[in-house]
């Protein structure tokens, strides 16, 4: 046991890192038993990376995260985001005291875990950040938004395709809890439609929606899957109305919100009747499927359907410099 913590320490003290009594405490002596359940977050800038942390390493952590623990970090993260990257210092202290070692690069980062938790607020920073993941052979969740635009989306899962590396992305939001029993028809039959709204706050470095409105997309997507044809939007200073229709007639309207109080919900209409969503759970339906998909690789949203949920969020940026004019997914998606 003390030639485990003497070879750990020094592991350790070559790399430049360091962790404080306390931190080597709540990890243990040895990481050994966590082979094969290494988690490792590249991204300080963000609450979630802070939620994630405090759910796996938690005593007593949920039976259903299935023993995975965060055990290493990159802080970097969003450099030039002031409103992120200003939460970095907090939040690396936060996840030291669950045990979590900080590094100095993703390269040290990936030496040390076995899977990855992309969590960057700044969604330009993701493909080159998930690329050596990739090379490495390490399963990935990247965090909302996948990407900042339509073409490193599409980069992003090229390459992972290229290295037969499985990755998926998704909002919490999508796992509310009635959703499963709305789109599988059991709640009010067939969906015929859907009404979202969601926050919209907007953030310059980002097209509008992908910054926070993708969460109420997500809900769109959730209940309505892919196939949609073309998006309209209707931009105010206050709020967005974005209307997609899709090929079978179905339509999917989302409010943006950014005056007054905000909010996530929505109404979903089926053969049999209506329902409203229900209410948003917070992070451990998302984790429950993130770990899921680290045991077995099969991802719970497919690259097709994230991939258009993104060309609907540009397609709306687009319509808005048209005037509100209809803009084709599909014209998007061939480019």
């Amino acid at each position: 046991m003390e030639v485990n913590r003497r070879r750990f320490l020094k592991g350790l003290t070559a790399m430049g890192i360091g962790l404080s009594a306390v931190s080597i405490a709540k990890l243990g002596v040895s990481r050994e038993a966590f082979q094969g359940k290494r988690v490792g977050i590249i991204g300080l800038d963000t609450s979630h990376s802070v939620a994630f942390t405090k759910a796996m390493n938690a005593p007593g952590a949920d039976t259903k995260l299935k023993g995975y623990k965060v055990v290493a970090a990159y802080p970097y993260g969003s450099k030039t985001i002031e409103s992120s990257a200003k939460r970095i210092p907090g939040y690396v202290e936060e996840v030291k005291n669950f045990g979590v070692m900080i590094t100095d690069s993703i390269t040290a980062l990936l030496e040390q875990v076995d899977v990855v938790l992309l969590e960057t607020n700044d969604g330009r920073l993701h493909l080159e950040q998930v690329l050596p993941v990739f090379k490495a052979g390490k399963r990935v969740f990247i965090d909302k938004p996948i990407a900042a635009s339509l073409a490193d989306t599409k980069a992003i899962f090229a390459a992972a395709r290229q290295y037969n590396v499985p990755t998926f992305s998704s909002s919490s939001l999508r796992y509310i809890e009635n959703i499963p029993n709305l789109a599988s028809g059991k709640a009010i039959g067939a969906i015929t439609g859907v009404d979202a709204f969601a926050p919209a706050t907007l953030e310059s470095t980002h097209p509008d929606l992908f910054w926070y409105g993708i969460h109420g997309v997500e809900l769109l997507y959730a209940l309505l899957g892919t196939g949609c044809n073309e998006v309209r939007r209707v931009y105010g200073e206050g709020t967005d109305i974005v209307v997609g229709t899709w090929s079978d007639g179905r339509v999917g309207i989302f409010r943006g919100i950014r005056q007054g109080k905000g909010g996530f919900g929505g109404m979903a209409y089926g053969t049999d009747g209506q329902q409203a969503l229900g209410t948003y759970g917070g992070y451990l339906p998302l984790l429950y499927r993130v770990v899921e998909f680290f045991d077995t690789g099969s991802v719970p949203v497919s690259p097709e359907e994230t991939t258009e949920l993104v060309a609907f969020m540009e397609a709306a940026d687009e319509s808005k410099r048209r005037g509100g004019a209809a803009v084709s997914i599909k014209e998007l998606l061939k480019v």
